[in-house]
């Protein structure tokens, strides 16, 4: 149900973010456990470092 949010929140208002939301989503759910761990740890990273 989650993964629809995206989805309906851009037909609903046409965001493009949420569609891009919607796409970055679905990326990361079909990579590996290992590799979505090191992408979350680099993205914490980059938060920390603004």
């Amino acid at each position: 149900m989650l993964e629809n949010l995206p989805w309906n929140v851009f037909r609903q208002t046409g965001n493009i973010e949420t569609y891009l939301l919607m796409k970055e989503m679905k990326e990361q759910s079909q990579q590996s456990p290992e590799h979505q761990a090191s992408s979350i740890e680099q993205e914490s990273q980059e938060d920390l470092n603004l």
